[in-house]
C-alpha cells in the first residue's frame, strides 16, 4: 500500500491509527547501504506523515550519509538505553555511540556484525515490550555476524529464536505477489535433506495465517508450487509432489485452508500475479525469489511470519560495493517501512474487532 493510500484510510486527524503507530527501524551493517537508505527513505515527507519512527543505530555514521547526500538532519538523538515510545519527535535515533565504525570501511567487518546484531536485538525487544508497534530492518552481512560471533546465518533465524518462535517462515511482498518459501538457507543439493511433509505444510500454515491477519484476506486463496520440472509428471521426473507436497496439502485442506497445488512453477507465479491467488508457497529459495525480484526488485519486501512481532525488510542486501557514493535507492525501504505501518495497522483494527 503506498503511503498516499494508508494516510486516505487513516484520515489526517492526530488520533488516527496511523498517527500512533511506532516503527523500529535498524540501521544495518554500517559498511553497506543500510545508513543511506535509512535516512533517504526517512527523509520524505509522505514517510514521516505516516507513523513515528525509532532508528536504532549510530548518529554518527547516520549524519555522515546525510551530509554525503546534502540532507539536513531530521531526527532528535536520544540515548538507547532509555527509549520509549513518548519522544517529542517524529523520527528519534536511539544512538549506539558505544560503537564505532569507521566511515572508509565498505565491506564485512566485525564492528559492523557486533553493531547490527544489537541493534537487531534490541528493537526485537522493543517490538516484544509494546515499545514499538513494527521492526523494520535494514539489510546486514552474514559475513559480518560471522565474524562477531554470531550462530544466526541471518534476520529471519536471529528474530525467531529472540521471539522464542518454535517455527517461523520468510515470506515477501512484490506488487501483487505474496509468498512464502517451504525451505530458506539451503543448499539446493541439501534441499532434499530437509524436505518433508512439515517445512510443506508450515508455510502453507503460516502464509494463510499472515494474509488473514495482516493484510485482512478473511479466506485466503493459496497456491503451491511444485518441487520438480511439470510437477513431476506423475513420478517421471522425482516423486516429491506425490510423496511429501500432496500430502501436506491434505493436511492444510482438512484444516480448512483453501490451498491447491501441486501447481508447476513456471506457470503458477504468473496465475497468482493475475489474481488466480492471493498467496504463493514455493519450494526453495530461488524458486520463489527469482519470480519476486523480476516482479519488483527495487520494492520487494522479506516478511517474517511465524512470529509474534510484525517485522519486514527490503529484499536487497548490503550493496557494499556501491555504499558510500551516495547512488543508493531507498525504494526498497520505504515499501519495507510502508508495508509495516499496514500490517501492524490490520493487526491493530482486528484487534479492535475481536
Amino acid at each position: 500500500m503506498s503511503i498516499s493510500a494508508i494516510m486516505k484510510t487513516n484520515g489526517n486527524n492526530n488520533n488516527s491509527i496511523a498517527e500512533q503507530m511506532v516503527i523500529g527501524i535498524t540501521m544495518g551493517d554500517a559498511g553497506g547501504i543500510g545508513p543511506e537508505i535509512v535516512v533517504k527513505a526517512l527523509a520524505d515527507p509522505e514517510i514521516r506523515k505516516a507513523a513515528k519512527f525509532i532508528v536504532f543505530g549510530m548518529n554518527e555514521q547516520l549524519c555522515y550519509v546525510a551530509d554525503a547526500a546534502e540532507i539536513e538532519p531530521f531526527w532528535g538523538r536520544h540515548q538507547h538505553e532509555k527509549i520509549n515510545r513518548e519522544y517529542p519527535y517524529k523520527v528519534v535515533v536511539a544512538d549506539y555511540d558505544e560503537y564505532s565504525v569507521p566511515s572508509w570501511v565498505r565491506g564485512p567487518s566485525k564492528s559492523a556484525g557486533e553493531a547490527s546484531m544489537r541493534f537487531c536485538v534490541d528493537a526485537i525487544d522493543a517490538a516484544r515490550r509494546g515499545i514499538v508497534d513494527a521492526v523494520v530492518t535494514a539489510p546486514i552481512s552474514k559475513r559480518s555476524w560471522k565474524l562477531a560471533g554470531s550462530d544466526w546465518p541471518g534476520h529471519t533465524e536471529m528474530i525467531a529464536g529472540q521471539c522464542k518462535s518454535k517455527r517461523k517462515v520468510m515470506m515477501f511482498v512484490a506488487g501483487p505477489l505474496k509468498l512464502a518459501l517451504a525451505t530458506i538457507h539451503e543448499a539446493l543439493f541439501d534441499v532434499r535433506h530437509k524436505f518433508t511433509i512439515g517445512c510443506v505444510f508450515e508455510p502453507i500454515d503460516l502464509l494463510n495465517d499472515a494474509l488473514k491477519q495482516y493484510f485482512d484476506i478473511d479466506n485466503p486463496r493459496i497456491g503451491v508450487a511444485a518441487l520438480n520440472p511439470h510437477a513431476g509428471e506423475n513420478g517421471q521426473f522425482g516423486d516429491e509432489e506425490q510423496r511429501i507436497i500432496s500430502p501436506a496439502l491434505l493436511l492444510a485442506q482438512e484444516q480448512g485452508i483453501n490451498c491447491l497445488g501441486p501447481f508447476s512453477a513456471d506457470t503458477l507465479f504468473l496465475r497468482a500475479i493475475e489474481g488466480e491467488f492471493d498467496g504463493v508457497v514455493a519450494m526453495y529459495h530461488d524458486q520463489g525469489m527469482i519470480p519476486v525480484k523480476l516482479l519488483d526488485f527495487e520494492r520487494a519486501v522479506n516478511v517474517t511470519i511465524g512470529i509474534p512481532i510484525v517485522r519486514t525488510s527490503p529484499a536487497h542486501g548490503t550493496a557494499f560495493d556501491i555504499a558510500g557514493r551516495n547512488i543508493a535507492n531507498p525504494a526498497g525501504m520505504k515499501s519495507a517501512i510502508t508495508t509495516a505501518i499496514t500490517m501492524a495497522k490490520t493487526k491493530k483494527n482486528l484487534e479492535v474487532r475481536i
